[in-house]
């Protein structure tokens, strides 16, 4: 899948120079001429990294990378300042503002690239470290839907993997049949208790019968 590139200036040259050079290297682009219009595009097309300049009309640079930074959905996204202007001052207030980097114009097609290539591997590591999660003798791939058991792979079907999922997830939580039956069936679908037993009792004998614990009359736990 093609990480994605928003694309922010008010000036349509810049905007064409960096989509193409861009799109070359393979990323998917979109674009918007000024910060209040980038808003709009950041909720639909929800960009890996956003290339914005700093001076624009309307919302400029900074006012839109603190509105950004100000949710809690975008604290993954990238943000990388296009400007013209190299004074300190104007770098420390778009540091406080939250911005990852900057690209100084006049840009640079290969030292582009190289930087937001850079940019992208540091957003590919992070997901990569937040897809695994371990406990105990059990190690767990999100992205890759694996389940590693004293590292011997472990075959598991999807509702089996993400109840194991869940637990993982919140180990220092007791989980009741009904978060587990409304997480992973939805509340659509009629499912009993006893379904959620016996996909337990299937973890169990792959991961050791001590893992999971039963809280009686409530859910389940993985025994610390």
């Amino acid at each position: 899948m093609k990480n994605k590139i928003l694309l922010i200036d008010d000036e349509k040259d810049i905007l064409e120079f960096l989509s193409y050079n861009l799109k070359k290297a393979g990323y998917k682009i979109d674009q918007a001429k000024n910060g209040d219009e980038g808003l709009k595009k950041l909720k639909t097309f929800k960009p890996d990294l956003i290339i914005v300049d700093v001076m624009m009309p309307v919302l400029d640079g900074i006012e839109f990378c603190s509105i950004v930074r100000s949710n809690p959905q975008h604290k993954n996204i990238i943000i990388v300042f296009l400007t013209a202007r190299s004074e300190d001052y104007t770098q420390i207030v778009a540091l406080e503002s939250g911005a990852d980097d900057f690209i100084s114009k006049p840009i640079k097609p290969k030292l582009l690239i190289t930087k937001i290539n850079s940019l992208i591997k540091r957003i590919e590591n992070k997901k990569a470290e937040n897809s695994i999660i371990k406990f105990k003798n059990i190690e767990l791939n999100i992205e890759k839907f694996q389940v590693l058991v004293d590292g011997e792979e472990k075959l598991f079907p999807k509702k089996e993997f993400e109840i194991l999922e869940m637990l993982m997830k919140n180990i220092s939580k007791v989980l009741t049949r009904e978060q587990l039956l409304n997480t992973i069936w939805g509340t659509d679908l009629y499912v009993g208790d006893r379904t959620i037993d016996v996909h337990i009792k299937r973890i169990r004998n792959k991961v050791g019968s001590s893992i999971i614990k039963t809280i009686k009359g409530v859910g389940y736990k993985l025994s610390e």
